[in-house]
């Protein structure tokens, strides 16, 4: 299958040209694109590099490249608009019509989206972002005191990038714990988690995707075992259903729908925005 170049042009990291880049191209499931992320582009000397080198690849490809751009500048703008590419600009496409319905003109501020201008705010993703690994897989760094939410599910479920996503994206306290052989024997929910029910929040997963997984972690092993998984994920949701805990199917979610549900489900506060 040919690919069609996508260049994600910004200023600063690239994160929010590549997300909105990202969630258009999922929309054209038949091509292949290759991405190439050109951060930091804040002079007209870079800029004018980026031109080059998207050219470049326009001809050595010979099709026009897709410039995704999230550059605040209009003289950086202009430079990049000189590309033989089709050029999408998200600041403009979006900025223009805000100024004109606010009747304000914006700050045009480069590195707004993702600096440290509120440090406030970056010390609470700091430490969201910490409590999530100090509160992973179980381990003995247990605060589920201070957690607002804490996601219970079998090994290879989703569990822990979950919990970092949401703290990262959101300044969510989350705390995870893996259930495992002793939880299903018994029937009954760790005595350590029995106190904050009210917090948990279950994960699962189809048996055959969860093999797969497992079989690449641990080949032709109990753990990646058909039967093993089985009971594993019957167990734990007989569980959730016992104990009335609400829990979510994993199997075809990205991490970013299963966090979003989550929090949406589970009506917790989102401290922070992306």
């Amino acid at each position: 299958m040919s690919h069609r170049t996508v260049f994600f042009v910004s200023d600063q990291t690239g994160v929010t040209a590549e997300t909105m880049g990202h969630s258009l191209l999922t929309q054209f499931g038949g091509l292949a694109f290759r991405q190439v992320t050109l951060p930091f582009i804040s002079t007209i000397d870079k800029a004018d590099e980026a031109v080059k080198r998207i050219n470049a690849t326009g001809v050595a490809e010979g099709v026009r490249p897709v410039i995704f751009s999230t550059l605040v500048q209009e003289p950086l703008r202009e430079v990049l608009k000189r590309a033989d590419a089709l050029f999408l600009d998200f600041f403009d496409a979006f900025l223009t019509p805000l100024e004109a319905e606010l009747k304000t003109r914006s700050s045009r501020t480069e590195g707004r989206a993702h600096g440290i201008a509120d440090l406030g705010a970056y010390t609470l993703r700091i430490n969201a972002t910490n409590f999530a690994m100090a509160n992973d897989d179980g381990s003995m760094n247990q605060d589920y005191d201070r957690a607002d939410v804490i996601l219970v599910g079998v090994s290879r479920s989703g569990k822990t990038p979950t919990c970092l996503y949401m703290a990262l994206q959101y300044g969510i306290f989350a705390a995870n714990y893996p259930l495992a052989d002793e939880e299903f024997e018994n029937s009954r929910l760790p005595s350590k988690l029995r106190q904050y029910q009210h917090k948990l929040y279950g994960l699962t997963i189809a048996p055959e995707r969860l093999q797969q997984i497992r079989q690449e972690r641990r080949p032709d092993s109990k753990y990646a075992s058909a039967a093993q998984v089985a009971f594993e994920v019957r167990s734990a949701e007989a569980l959730y259903s016992h104990y009335g805990i609400p829990y979510i199917n994993t199997t075809e979610c990205s991490i970013e729908e299963i966090a979003s549900r989550i929090i949406e489900r589970a009506q917790l506060e989102r401290r922070l925005r992306p």
